[in-house]
C-alpha cells in the first residue's frame, strides 16, 4: 500500500484543496502527512475538518516514511505553484514518486524529468491521456444502467455523490462501479478518464469509451465535470453528457452558492438546470433527472434539513446531502429507474 505526503501548502481552502481533502476522506490509511505551513493546526482533523490524527507538517524534514509525494490541489488553470518546485525536487531526491493531477505535466519539465531519472523515481501525470477516438454509438449494452452526476457549478459534489452512491450500492449487493472523470476520482479509484484534458474533438468519444470499458457492471456511476452554464467549463460538461448516454441524472449543487466559481456569472436556478440538462442529455438518448444531491457543507444540521425540504418541494425530487444524510434515498431513486427501464 502506498504512503502519501500531500502537498497542500498555500492553497489549503475547500475549493482548491479538494484533491487533498478527498484523499483524506477516502484513503486516510494511505496518507502519512500533509504539508501546510499555515499556523494553528497539528493534525489534518484540526486543519481541514477531516483526516483525524494524520499530522500536518511544514516540510519534508518532518515527514514520516512515505513513497509518494502528491500535488494535492486543483487550482484554476492547473499550473504547478512556482514556490513548490524546491520541495518537489527535494521529494524526488528522497526517492519519492511524484503524483500530480495538474494540467502542467511533470514529465514535460526538463528539471523534474532529469532529477527523477537520476533518482530512479516515477513522475505520474494523472491527466496525461491518449484519447483519440470519436463517439460511434456502437456496442452500448442496454442492460447497463448509466447514472451521471451533473451540477449547477464546478466543485459542488458531483464526484462525492457518484463515489458514495457506487460504494453504497455495492454494499447493498448491487454490481455498481464508479467511473471517475477527474483527477481526484482517478487517484482514489485507480482508473478513469481525465475528461477535461482530452482534445476537444475526442471528449464525447472518451466518455463513450469509459462506458464501454465498464458496462459489464449492472450500474455505472459516471462522475460529472463543471456545469453546462459555467462559461469556463461548459464544453467539457456537454461532451461528457453526450458521450456517456445517461439513463438518469443526479443534479448536484452547493447550498448558498449564487455565482459560478472563478467568474462573476450567476448560477442558474435548479428548475431551469433540470430542464436544460434533460433537453441536452436527451438529444441522442432519453434521460431524466431522478434526484438532487445537495452539498450543505458549512451549514448546521437544521439548516441543511430545511434546505433539502425546500428543494424537494420545489423540484418534486428526492433531495439529500449524501454525506450528511446517507445514500438511502438516492439508492431508491436509482433502483426505481432501473425497474422502470427494465434493466
Amino acid at each position: 500500500m502506498r504512503q502519501m505526503i500531500l502537498m497542500i501548502d498555500g492553497v489549503a481552502d475547500g475549493l482548491n484543496a479538494k484533491t487533498g481533502i478527498n484523499l483524506l476522506r477516502y484513503q486516510p490509511e494511505q496518507v502519512a502527512a500533509a504539508i501546510d505551513r499555515a499556523p494553528g493546526a497539528a493534525t489534518c482533523g484540526e486543519r481541514y475538518g477531516i483526516g483525524g490524527s494524520v499530522p500536518v507538517i511544514t516540510g519534508l524534514d518532518q515527514a514520516p516514511p512515505a513513497d509518494t509525494f502528491v500535488l494535492a490541489v486543483a487550482p484554476a488553470g492547473g499550473r504547478i505553484p512556482v514556490p513548490w518546485r524546491p520541495t518537489i525536487l527535494e521529494a524526488i531526491g528522497r526517492g519519492m514518486d511524484i503524483l500530480s493531477g495538474m494540467h502542467q505535466f511533470l514529465c514535460d519539465d526538463a528539471e523534474f524529468a532529469a532529477a527523477a531519472a537520476a533518482a530512479g523515481v516515477k513522475l505520474i501525470d494523472v491527466r496525461r491521456n491518449n484519447a483519440r477516438t470519436v463517439a460511434r454509438r456502437k456496442g452500448i449494452d442496454p442492460r447497463c444502467l448509466r447514472i451521471h452526476t451533473v451540477g449547477h457549478d464546478c466543485n459542488c459534489g458531483k464526484m462525492v455523490v457518484s463515489l458514495e452512491l457506487a460504494r453504497a450500492l455495492t454494499r447493498a449487493g448491487h454490481d455498481a462501479k464508479f467511473a471517475p472523470t477527474g483527477q481526484t476520482g482517478i487517484m482514489i479509484e485507480g482508473d478513469g478518464c481525465p475528461i477535461d484534458c482530452v482534445v476537444a474533438d475526442f471528449i464525447n468519444g472518451a466518455a463513450e469509451q469509459l462506458v464501454l470499458d465498464h458496462q459489464h457492471h449492472s450500474i455505472l456511476l459516471v462522475e460529472g465535470q463543471g456545469s453546462i452554464t459555467h462559461p469556463m467549463y461548459s464544453s467539457v460538461t456537454l461532451g461528457l453528457l453526450h458521450g456517456c448516454l445517461p439513463d438518469g441524472l443526479i443534479l448536484c449543487y452547493r447550498m448558498g452558492r449564487t455565482h459560478h466559481t472563478n467568474i462573476d456569472v450567476a448560477c442558474r436556478p435548479l428548475a431551469e438546470l433540470r430542464e436544460l440538462y434533460t433537453t441536452l442529455g436527451s438529444v441522442h438518448y432519453p434521460c431524466k433527472v431522478i434526484a438532487v444531491g445537495a452539498n450543505t457543507m458549512g451549514f448546521c444540521d437544521a439548516e441543511a434539513r430545511s434546505e433539502c425540504e425546500r428543494v424537494e418541494a420545489e423540484m418534486g425530487l428526492p433531495t439529500v446531502d449524501i454525506v450528511r444524510h446517507g445514500p438511502a434515498r438516492l439508492i431508491e431513486a436509482v433502483l426505481a429507474l432501473k425497474r422502470e427501464l427494465g434493466k
